[in-house]
């Protein structure tokens, strides 16, 4: 392993690199090549010239990111996620939960095919939603809309 730090054309080639594969935050791109770095001085201006060049955004990068996880977990779960990935707050607060309710009922489709008979199965499915990461809410909004099908 080298002792010496990447000079600003190998880190700006490594950045690219790490970019090619998929979006990263700015947050996560920095831990990534911090080691590699000359100084911060040197990591910031590499992020904020990637930022320049629209190489680099957070708001891409959460876009992105909800679009992956919402098939899966509900807003809160999101949110969890882009907050320990480093994103700002206020682009977690422009995260959506619009059209929270359809992702829930066909994430609950997937799993149960069946509607729930007993108030024990509805327990165990608003639990199941309740670990994805949806409001109690839209929880309880899809469970008694089901159970009066």
């Amino acid at each position: 392993m080298r002792d010496q730090p990447d000079s600003a054309q190998e880190l700006h080639a490594r950045a690219l690199r790490l970019l090619a594969r998929r979006e990263h935050s700015r947050a996560e791109l920095a831990r990534k090549l911090g080691p590699r770095a000359e100084s911060a001085e040197a990591l910031a201006a590499l992020l904020d010239a990637l930022e320049r060049k629209r190489q680099l955004s957070d708001e891409r990068y959460a876009a992105e990111r909800v679009r992956t996880l919402s098939r899966k977990y509900g807003a809160a779960k999101i949110r969890q996620d882009l907050k320990a990935r480093g994103v700002a707050g206020e682009l977690i607060r422009r995260v959506s939960s619009e059209g929270e309710l359809e992702a829930a009922r066909a994430i609950l489709q997937r799993k149960y095919r069946n509607p729930a008979g007993t108030r024990a199965e509805r327990a165990k499915r608003a639990r199941f939603l309740q670990g994805r990461g949806f409001s109690y809410e839209i929880i309880q909004k899809l469970l008694s809309a089901r159970s009066a099908d």
